[in-house]
């Protein structure tokens, strides 16, 4: 009879991104009161004016490239001018209208994502949210003459706050010809020279589309090679398509500031080299949206760069309080924030918990070619940190590819030692996002190759090749 009684657990989600809007939707199924403080939209910057709009906009340059690649495969486009003479016409891209488009399409994800948490019954109220202790959170709202305020009280709070792109005092992006990657989708036209700063994820996707929709394109590496820290064989290979594809790497070199000219900008390298273009883009890094909202007020532990300290479960050095997606110390990745967000919220409220192993996270640069990868690293097993086989299979052996014209590509494959349990891969190709999945759903389960290649694969296909490469790494009993 008591049970009749019971007030229902209270919920309280500080930001609607990924990670907040999986956490809701999970608190909301489980029967808890869940109350959404979101002040972009729902969806978060994540929908919004990053992933999104940033992989629509590649899938508009993968669109041109194919246009461009298609006279390899005996497709040509010709139409005829006044005389009846075929000519070739120009492959033109009306940069206004992809974005236009593209915000068009973040604009009703987030709707939709909306929608989704009303009729899951999540209260949304917009606005900025703070933890007032580690049992409130206090919401500031614009009204007509100065600020509102509301306060709500919450058994759990679960902060998914998000990060913003790093601003150099150096380099202070202006909208106009100084961006960060969620300003570049107010321009007009196609930039003449694009000059991009870091040679990070967010750097090369950038650079590799906009290189593609016809920009010339200057990437500034601070680094020995593009995509550092990535697969060493899958770097080598976006930086060979790059610089064959026209654009010009600066390797190991660090721009000092950006300045805007008369017409366009102007790069100042460390060693006094200058570099002038139409435009930049700076894509240095990002930093958690964590200060300034009560978190070490709440006993919220954060690390040096301001991350919040998470466990395998999302929960935070505060007991009732979990966190989510990039203000986290974990991957920044909207995958792991949805799977964060969950897992918080399971955890929670007392359901079963699958605690989020980093090492089967499964990754994509959406650069041309893909880079995709999961589980352990060549350089871990070099370094002895994993002891396993590797294996390298380019796509050029694949009869797929040839008939597609592929030309860039391989899948390797990591195997343990001694067992042959697979413990990793990575894919270089057009489509590596999805040719990921069969090998992390090997890590996941921790399938021996032997098993992967009794599988059946579509003859042909580019995922034979994960195939051929897991029959290659036989383990003779």
């Amino acid at each position: 009879m008591g049970n009749e009684f019971e007030r229902k657990q209270r919920v309280v989600v500080v930001g609607g991104g990924p990670g907040g809007y999986e956490a809701a939707i999970a608190g909301a199924q489980l029967g808890a009161e869940v109350t959404l403080v979101e002040q972009v939209g729902v969806g978060g910057s994540a929908v919004i004016t990053d992933v999104v709009p940033s992989k629509t906009l590649i899938a508009v340059a993968e669109a041109t490239n194919g246009i461009g690649e298609a006279a390899d495969l005996g497709v040509q486009f010709f139409s005829r001018n006044d005389a009846g003479r075929p000519v070739r016409p120009e492959v033109a891209v009306n940069l206004a209208q992809v974005n236009k488009r593209l915000l068009g399409l973040a604009r009703q994800q987030s709707e939709d994502m909306r929608a989704s948490l009303v009729r899951a019954g999540v209260t949304i109220v917009s606005g900025h949210g703070r933890l007032d202790g580690a049992s409130s959170v206090i919401v500031s709202t614009a009204v007509s003459g100065g600020t509102d305020f509301d306060q709500i009280e919450a058994d759990t709070i679960v902060v998914s706050v998000g990060a913003s792109p790093r601003i150099l005092p150096t380099a202070v992006p202006d909208g106009e010809r100084i961006f960060t990657w969620t300003q570049l989708y107010g321009l007009q036209s196609v930039p003449e020279h694009l000059i991009v700063v870091g040679s990070g994820v967010t750097g090369a996707e950038f650079a590799s589309a906009y290189t593609a929709l016809g920009s010339k394109v200057t990437l500034i590496s601070s680094r020995d090679q593009v995509l550092p820290g990535e697969d060493a064989d899958a770097a080598a290979v976006i930086e060979n398509v790059f610089k064959r594809n026209g654009m010009t790497v600066l390797s190991k070199s660090r721009a000092d500031k950006v300045e805007r000219t008369a017409d366009g900008v102007v790069a100042t390298l460390s060693d006094g080299r200058t570099v002038e273009g139409s435009h930049c883009l700076m894509a240095v890094g990002s930093i958690p949206n964590t200060k300034g909202i009560g978190l070490e007020q709440a006993g919220v532990q954060l690390s040096d760069s301001g991350h919040i300290r998470v466990n395998r479960v999302a929960r935070t050095s505060a007991p009732n309080i979990y966190a989510a997606g990039d203000c986290t110390t974990f991957l920044p990745l909207a995958s792991v924030a949805s799977m964060q967000g969950r897992t918080a919220m399971f955890h929670a409220m007392g359901d079963a918990v699958n605690p989020t192993e980093l090492r089967n996270v499964a990754s994509n640069i959406f650069t041309q070619p893909q880079i995709a990868t999961v589980g352990w690293t060549q350089r871990q097993i070099e370094e002895g940190i994993a002891q396993g086989d590797i294996y390298k299979l380019p796509l050029s052996s694949n009869p797929r590819a040839k008939m597609m014209g592929i030309k860039d590509g391989f899948v390797k494959l990591f195997a343990r030692t001694g067992s042959g349990t697979v413990i990793g891969g990575v894919v270089v190709a057009p489509n590596a996002s999805e040719l990921i999945f069969p090998i992390a759903l090997a890590v996941e389960h921790r399938l021996t190759v032997d098993q992967v290649s009794r599988a059946f694969t579509v003859y042909p296909s580019l995922s034979g090749s994960i195939s051929d490469a897991a029959r290659a790494m036989h383990i003779v009993l």
